[in-house]
């Protein structure tokens, strides 16, 4: 199959993605006149121009309702078009877990971007909650336009944060102008102590941060609370030490832990609260299916799992 190269936008109902979109497609260094298809997920008050000189090599077509985007539809909707590239503006009221599901196989989605109002996003925070985790939780860009010259980007970049730390944030200003985030991230525990100490409420940021750069950790020794998890397939050195943490709402809820193993398990059972402390060492594991790290909790130095509450 040939592969065809998407570039996807989201973001909620005039937020700017036709604005970007549009401007993008005039960019000769992005639109090359190859056959490309423009899918409009949803209509606000910008329009696009069809009949412009450089949409004569674009397909615009409209889908309405979440029925229409189905494999065998984009399928058709591609070949069609004879498409090597797929523009999509995405509805922000479709979860982007249904997108990446139904896409063709052939489809390979190159770039997503989210755009926002800096100045309703943060209420679109607070009401619906579980759709902006959805679209700034995969995307590699955040723009938060319409932004005035004394918007709280501290507010808005905390925003970000609290679902993603590898994503990008921009601001794009209301006289034209734009700029990157700058604020930096300083972690809340010391990497270079002998012993990382991780605190409760640190532990999500902790499990993320290990998720998106684990090598970081290889080799290092951490100390934190943990719930004890063992399946019936674990080996007799191994079990689950982690947490239950909220993704996205408070009916959203994930046991998120990492592989420990110690020469005390006999002592363990599921649901119990220990201090695990132990060395990370990042390789394959059957539990994780992957490289992930793997945390050495036998009794070196005198450590050992204490009973925590």
């Amino acid at each position: 199959m040939e592969e065809v190269q998407v570039y996807l936008f989201t973001g909620f109902l005039d937020a700017g993605k036709t604005k970007f979109i549009r401007e993008t497609l005039q960019d000769k260094r992005f639109n090359d006149k190859e056959p490309t298809l423009l899918l409009v997920c949803e209509e606000g008050e910008e329009e696009y121009e069809p009949d412009a000189p450089y949409m004569k090599n674009v397909t615009i077509r409209t889908l309405g309702d979440m029925s229409e985007f189905n494999e065998e539809n984009l399928k058709r909707l591609t070949a069609e078009a004879k498409a090597t590239k797929v523009v999509v503006e995405y509805n922000g009221m479709w979860m982007l877990n249904d997108f990446y599901q139904l896409m063709p196989e052939e489809w390979v989605v190159y770039q997503e971007m989210m755009f926002a109002d800096a100045n309703t996003i943060e209420s679109y925070n607070a009401n619906m909650r579980n759709l902006v985790y959805d679209k700034m939780s995969s995307c590699e860009l955040v723009i938060f336009n319409r932004c005035k010259k004394d918007v709280d980007k501290d507010a808005l970049h905390k925003l970000v944060r609290a679902i993603s730390r590898k994503t990008d944030i921009a601001y794009e200003y209301t006289d034209g102008t734009a700029e990157y985030d700058d604020i930096v991230d300083p972690l809340p525990f010391d990497l270079n102590a002998d012993v990382i100490e991780i605190a409760d409420r640190d532990y999500a940021l902790w499990y993320r941060d290990t998720t998106e750069d684990m090598n970081k950790y290889d080799g290092k020794t951490v100390s934190f609370t943990a719930l004890v998890a063992i399946g019936k397939e674990f080996p007799a050195d191994t079990f689950v030490g982690g947490r239950k943490l909220m993704t996205c709402c408070a009916n959203d809820v994930m046991f998120a832990g990492f592989v420990c193993k110690t020469e005390h398990r006999d002592t363990l059972k599921n649901g119990d609260w220990v201090k695990v402390t132990g060395k990370i060492e990042i390789r394959f594991n059957a539990l994780y299916g992957r490289k992930g790290p793997v945390i050495h909790a036998e009794d070196r130095k005198s450590t050992r799992l204490n009973s925590s509450h």
